[in-house]
């Protein structure tokens, strides 16, 4: 199994922990690939939600997966600054159909000025019992949350200040 090509369009896929589908990113360009690493972009894409409902995203994304990582990051640029989308997950695998995580409910929504918010502890602590998450899980997931926040202190990763310039920039070379 080949790793997406730098320019390849790929759909990303989430999953609940109980295997069923979550969500579908129609179109994200590969933008750089390793077996650790994918960073990804984006701009008015599909998203098919589980019950068939389709949105269309609102502005330009550049999205940060790891395979070491129980997270990804959605830096969304928009006229006032850069937001950030954090989902708590697992980390991703690439299986030649989609780049796939599954999605732990939790997540952090950051600002410009890298003030954040947790959200969605109510549907995580439902989904944790409904779905019987794992001691363990819970465990890691709690303690990536804590490894995300020091990301967005010490603005590392997507969160230091070239980053989602940077990658913008291969994005917008790419689309042409």
């Amino acid at each position: 199994m080949g790793l997406p090509a730098e320019g390849e369009t790929i759909q990303i896929h989430s999953y609940k922990h109980n295997g069923k589908l979550h969500r579908i990113w129609e179109e994200t360009m590969i933008l750089k690939g390793t077996d650790s690493l994918i960073i990804g972009g984006n701009d008015r894409t599909t998203v098919v939600e589980s019950d068939g409902r389709t949105w269309i995203t609102r502005e330009p994304a550049i999205c940060y997966f790891h395979a070491k990582h129980w997270f990804n990051i959605i830096g969304m640029i928009r006229e006032d600054g850069v937001y950030y989308y954090c989902n708590i997950s697992s980390p991703f695998v690439w299986d030649d159909e989609a780049l796939k995580y599954i999605d732990y409910d939790l997540d952090v929504k950051v600002f410009p000025d890298k003030s954040y918010i947790l959200l969605d502890e109510d549907e995580y602590e439902t989904h944790k019992k409904e779905m019987n998450y794992p001691g363990v899980i819970d465990l890691i997931l709690r303690k990536n949350v804590d490894r995300l926040i020091t990301w967005i202190h010490e603005g590392e990763g997507p969160f230091s200040s070239e980053f989602i310039d940077t990658w913008y920039e291969q994005y917008l070379k790419f689309s042409k």
